[in-house]
């Protein structure tokens, strides 16, 4: 979210705009206590990453009364949301892709190393997000039925949320290992934080063989997304074996765009945003399964990011 923020205050600064950043901290109420707020003072055209998708649609009918429009990014807004006017947009990347690009890199890795995963069995610890977060649905379903679907029995040995947390994570972390040491071969984190947590717990507890050959120097490969600063920096060090980068620069830029073309110019209908057309198929998460809103959606691609290419984004 830091880099999503700094960024919007270089294109804020570029443009000559006046730009107004809020953090609700994670509280919806507070999320709309701000909103409120905002338009009470004039502002009319907003950059929203939404605390709880069950709350966009009451912010579009808010924003819709006071005659603006919307960018919701990086967390998905319902469909209902878009359906409120043509003046509210997706500009984000869909979770689900980032759970299938973890499955790709996992499926690369075994089939490189088929000895380590026997008949193709994954025993999985798996670090979730904040439980019933559309990211946390999403990416879990991506990367079970991708691995599925390449040929992989997955097994979760202990399967929980660590909140996007780092310091949960290794918490977590410490407790399975005590619990189920020598039953996995892999651990997957749906965030950079939550895999730097496992990483650091799978070297306190000595699970590491030195031997960066394979890509690490810990016994298990452990996977994230986002492809932050801190991850890529653990890759470079062969501790994190591999993520996915969520785009903030492109879902910044592509949101900012949409709300600034509004503001200049009333619309924003059919436009390119940084470069990124709106979508014109529907594809299998929300909003963008509905052909009604489709549009409206701006799909931000996610990015695999492994040994061949992690140095490029440092």
């Amino acid at each position: 979210v830091k880099d999503y923020a700094d960024n919007l205050r270089k294109l804020a600064a570029e443009k000559g705009v006046e730009l107004n950043l809020q953090d609700a901290q994670g509280d919806v109420a507070r999320q709309l206590d701000q909103l409120n707020t905002l338009i009470t003072q004039g502002y009319k055209y907003f950059v929203i990453i939404p605390q709880d998708t069950s709350a966009t649609e009451q912010m579009a009918q808010q924003i819709k009364a006071a005659g603006g429009g919307a960018s919701f990014s990086n967390i998905q807004p319902s469909v209902e949301a878009l359906k409120v006017g043509k003046d509210f947009y997706l500009a984000s990347s869909p979770e689900l892709v980032a759970g299938q690009y973890q499955a790709q890199i996992i499926d690369e890795y075994f089939t490189k190393y088929p000895a380590k995963a026997p008949n193709k069995v994954l025993n999985i610890l798996y670090l979730q997000g904040q439980l019933g977060h559309p990211a946390q649905i999403s990416r879990e379903a991506g990367l079970i039925d991708t691995l599925k679907s390449l040929g992989y029995t997955v097994n979760f040995i202990a399967r929980d949320t660590a909140d996007w947390s780092p310091d949960k994570a290794q918490e977590k972390m410490d407790t399975w290992l005590a619990a189920h040491s020598g039953k996995f071969n892999l651990v997957v984190a749906q965030n950079d934080g939550m895999a730097l947590g496992a990483v650091e717990s799978l070297i306190t507890n000595g699970l590491v063989d030195n031997d960066p050959s394979d890509g690490t120097i810990l016994t298990f490969p452990v996977i994230g997304i986002d492809a932050t600063a801190d991850a890529l920096n653990s890759m470079d060090q062969n501790k994190l074996y591999a993520t996915v980068l969520q785009d903030s620069v492109g879902q910044s830029s592509t949101a900012f765009e949409l709300a600034y073309e509004m503001a200049t110019k009333g619309t924003a209908t059919g436009m390119t945003a940084w470069g990124i057309a709106p979508a014109k198929e529907v594809i299998s998460e929300a909003p963008a399964n509905d052909a009604a809103v489709i549009g409206q959606c701006y799909l931000v691609p996610f990015k695999p990011v492994t040994k061949a290419n992690y140095k490029d984004l440092m």
